[in-house]
């Protein structure tokens, strides 16, 4: 993939000698485009992808192995091919393969995430293991688990913003049916939780809470987290400080009493758990321009970050 004019009859006979050899496939290849078996276009096809596989081959050393991967998906075509592609699986096809390549970046070498993989793939099927099970929200029956766990729950996550962007209110009800699915998939807890800010295609991004959070019904929730891991205010009863109602009510009184804007100013010096320290260059209410001092220009929320005392 993607197809380059090579019919079944070539395939067969590339594996058809590849197992009377007892050779690789591109082995086999290699072989018969040295005689006259294959057609003159069908080996300058063959040649040219051999081509390709050696190029990317010397570079492994050369080239981070991110990098290495997103050119080869870009070069072999295979990322036009599912961006031309008109089928539903499409744009989710794409965004796996985007995944792909910022999970290559948590491995040292290509080596160790194909041997990651390979462990990962050594434990499934073993179903009498005392195992966390991973599933999509369509993989499960209801209440078949007395613990879930929903991770996730952010803006443009969950629910989706391409969701919502190709399908309107309809996409958004369709997601928030998603969101019942998991719920219901527990006898007795479920975990719901999201982050402060997620690292996207090698980018990070401030997150905030899923609408679907100040959805859930208040006298069932027991929130939790860290302080600074969400915008305050974004849910009366889902707040990620940690504090109860009482407590968060009386700070968004105290910050009401500061008014619209963000009590810090253009110039002012700030440190941030993820970026480190920097310059605030700019204020849009609660917004941030700041400048940081190794991450660059990035826009955060005011509760993310603390202002430097000189």
């Amino acid at each position: 993939n993607p197809k380059r004019g090579l019919g079944d009859t070539t395939l067969q006979t590339l594996y058809t000698h590849a197992r009377a050899q007892q050779i690789s496939l591109q082995q086999s290849v290699l072989d018969l485009c040295q005689g006259a078996a294959l057609k003159p276009k069908v080996r300058g096809t063959l040649m040219k992808l051999m081509d390709d596989f050696a190029r990317w081959r010397g570079d492994l050393d050369a080239v981070p192995h991110p990098d290495l991967a997103a050119r080869i998906l870009d070069e072999s075509g295979y990322m036009a091919m599912w961006q031309m592609d008109k089928s539903p699986e499409a744009p989710g096809r794409i965004e796996n393969l985007k995944e792909l390549i910022s999970g290559l970046a948590q491995f040292e070498s290509l080596a160790a995430f194909l041997e990651h993989v390979a462990l990962v793939l050594d434990t499934q099927g073993t179903n009498d293991m005392d195992a966390v099970n991973i599933m999509t929200l369509h993989g499960a029956k209801g209440l078949e688990f007395d613990a879930v766990f929903l991770p996730g729950w952010e803006e443009g996550l969950f629910p989706s913003q391409r969701s919502m962007d190709e399908h309107g209110l309809k996409g958004l009800e369709e997601e928030r049916r998603l969101a019942y699915v998991g719920l219901t998939r527990a006898r007795q807890r479920v975990f719901v939780s999201y982050a402060g800010n997620r690292r996207v295609y090698g980018n990070f991004i401030d997150c905030l809470p899923s609408r679907f959070v100040d959805e859930l019904p208040e006298h069932l929730i027991e929130a939790g987290g860290e302080l600074g891991l969400s915008q305050p205010g974004r849910s009366a009863h889902w707040d990620s400080s940690g504090l109860n109602p009482s407590s968060f009510m009386e700070r968004e009184s105290a910050r009401g009493t500061q008014g619209e804007g963000s009590p810090l100013q253009a110039g002012q010096r700030i440190q941030h758990d993820t970026f480190g320290t920097g310059t605030i260059i700019h204020v849009d209410g609660h917004k941030l321009d700041i400048m940081f001092d190794e991450g660059g220009h990035k826009r955060v929320m005011d509760s993310f970050v603390e202002r430097i005392k000189e």
